[in-house]
């Protein structure tokens, strides 16, 4: 024992200089490296999920895009569910499922997932995975185009996740705040946009989307809110948590 620090070295100590430069090389900040620290966050904190797992497999087999949440985001999601106490989850934009059984799973059996998908395909082929993973009696699948069915949809939700097309965030953000209520959790996916957010002249509509939603989260006094750039197996993009004030 020593000071505080001082049993710990770095481990470039005793290296010669060409194994400090390919222990440098390897520890580059580089797509293959984000994504071999994300498996490796997945392996250690996720771990094996049959569910989950054979939901992806349906998901690819039916040709929809890859643009599901990461196993460690789906956990996210899971934990702020829980941590939040949320027994009424909105989810907007379902795609194959995968993160709506992650939240199903932690609203417990008394909880309940409405989640809107604008394709039916998309909305069937994750009612069977849903189903097959043992949480179908708490999910409800609205099928339609986001805008048309949240005002058809009863308030009171205690957490919202938006993970639509990002040109109608705004849309989607008026509607979190509309349905919830004091203290309801709000989570808006896919706000790095490789850091083309950072970008005031782009004229791509998903980035448009994504700064106005987050100058709504910044601006409107419905919303308390944060964002977090990440880095990892889907890429560079980020994710914002907001509560409903």
């Amino acid at each position: 024992p020593g000071s505080s620090g001082s049993s710990r070295r770095s481990p470039v100590v005793g290296l010669t200089a060409s194994a400090r430069a390919g222990l440098a090389e390897t520890m580059r900040s580089t797509p293959e490296n984000w994504r071999a620290a994300d498996d490796y966050l997945a392996d250690t904190l996720v771990g094996h999920d049959p569910a989950l797992e054979a939901t992806l497999s349906a998901q690819r087999a039916a040709g929809l895009p890859d643009i599901e949440v990461a196993p460690v985001s789906g956990k996210l999601l899971n934990l702020l569910v829980r941590i939040s106490g949320a027994r009424r989850v909105l989810e907007i934009g379902t795609l194959g499922g995968y993160s709506t059984i992650w939240m199903a799973r932690a609203v417990g059996e008394h909880g309940r997932v409405v989640t809107v998908e604008a394709e039916a395909d998309n909305a069937a082929i994750a009612r069977t995975s849903i189903d097959a993973a043992g949480v179908g009696d708490r999910v409800d699948i609205r099928i339609g185009r986001a805008a048309d069915v949240l005002p058809t949809l009863v308030g009171g939700f205690d957490l919202v996740f938006i993970d639509a097309d990002k040109e109608s965030n705004t849309v989607y953000l008026d509607w979190a705040a509309r349905l919830g209520h004091p203290g309801t959790v709000v989570v808006l996916d896919n706000i790095g946009r490789e850091g083309e957010i950072a970008r005031a002249d782009s004229t791509d509509p998903m980035v448009i989307g994504t700064r106005d939603a987050l100058r709504m989260l910044g601006e409107d006094p419905r919303f308390d809110a944060t964002a977090l750039q990440t880095v990892g197996l889907k890429g560079w993009d980020g994710v914002a948590i907001a509560l409903v004030v």
